[in-house]
């Protein structure tokens, strides 16, 4: 194989929640009194760490959100997750065709350690994924588009980040494997391709993607 890692962003690559949790924090926001469509939490939250949601609001209207506002967020979020999640089409065949030909692989997602490990749990992933292959933004300082969760991970597994390819369908998280200097393939099921520019490839399907690593 051409590379010694891949690096799986988690939300939208392996289980399909960015529809759910996108849905949700639009709905959320709005309810507080910062009126957001579906489409402008795709656009300005996709991929992001929950700080950037704090961030953006307190830019754009000098407000803070409540103290309590990612424990609530994450409530609903989970309860939603055991009603409607689901792996990604076609990631079981893939994780385990990975495993097969024991191709190190690993998670790295902005989002939390718990909200992982639900997702996981719910979608039955947590089959391929122990704990020293789940890396979330919490174990860095920033999250994407800086490279510190992706060379995080690299480090923590070993491999140089020329070695390691990331597969992201965020534009946020193809800046953080551009900047890790990593390659990184964009995922378009979702996301349009040229939100993703700047990635090595681009594919629509799992199935293509052992194609593209080998």
């Amino acid at each position: 194989m051409r590379y010694d890692l891949v690096i799986f962003d988690n939300d939208g690559v392996l289980v399909d929640s960015e529809p759910i949790s996108n849905t949700i924090l639009a709905g959320y926001l709005t309810e507080l009194g910062h009126p957001t469509t579906y489409e402008e939490s795709l656009r300005d939250y996709m991929g992001a760490a929950m700080h950037r949601v704090h961030d953006l609001v307190a830019e754009r209207t000098g407000q803070r959100l409540p103290a309590d506002f990612d424990a609530e967020f994450h409530t609903r979020v989970f309860a939603a997750f055991e009603q409607e999640l689901t792996p990604v089409t076609g990631v079981p065949e893939l994780l385990a065709e990975l495993t097969a030909a024991a191709t190190p692989y690993c998670v790295a997602s902005s989002g939390s350690h718990e909200r992982i490990r639900v997702g996981h749990r719910k979608t039955g992933l947590d089959r391929w994924f122990t704990d020293e292959r789940i890396f979330s933004s919490e174990d860095v300082g920033r999250g994407k588009p800086a490279p510190d969760l992706f060379l995080y991970a690299a480090e923590k597994r070993g491999v140089a980040p020329e070695r390691c390819v990331v597969v992201e369908d965020s534009p946020l998280g193809v800046q953080a494997a551009i900047a890790a200097g990593m390659d990184v393939y964009g995922f378009t099921a979702m996301t349009p391709a040229d939100r993703l520019a700047g990635a090595t490839a681009l594919f629509t399907d799992m199935a293509e993607l052992p194609g593209l690593l080998a």
